[in-house]
């Protein structure tokens, strides 16, 4: 697992590049900012560019963190292999 808020070479880039960082690295995303991610995923798809996956947390806040560890378990148990995640994107 990777956070980028403890990379301090990786703090400040924009959304786009973190979205094409995990696509080059074969990671999947996980983002309380779907609202600026959900276009960039869908621009992506429409222009054919492949991504490791993607999961958008929409309802759960950062203080809900239990829950939001619950709700990626839950996710990786039904999507276990990383070749399931291939241009998936899946909210929380």
């Amino acid at each position: 697992m990777r956070a980028l808020s403890e990379e301090p070479a990786a703090q400040g880039l924009p959304d786009d590049q973190v979205l094409e960082l995990a696509a080059i690295e074969r990671r999947i995303l996980v983002t309380r900012n779907g609202r600026h991610f959900q276009p960039l995923l869908r621009d992506r798809a429409e222009a054919g560019r492949p991504h490791a996956g993607a999961i958008l947390i929409w309802t759960l806040d950062h203080a809900e963190f239990a829950e939001i560890v619950a709700g990626v378990q839950r996710l990786f148990e039904l999507y276990p292999a990383q070749a399931d995640w291939a241009d998936l994107v899946v909210a929380v």
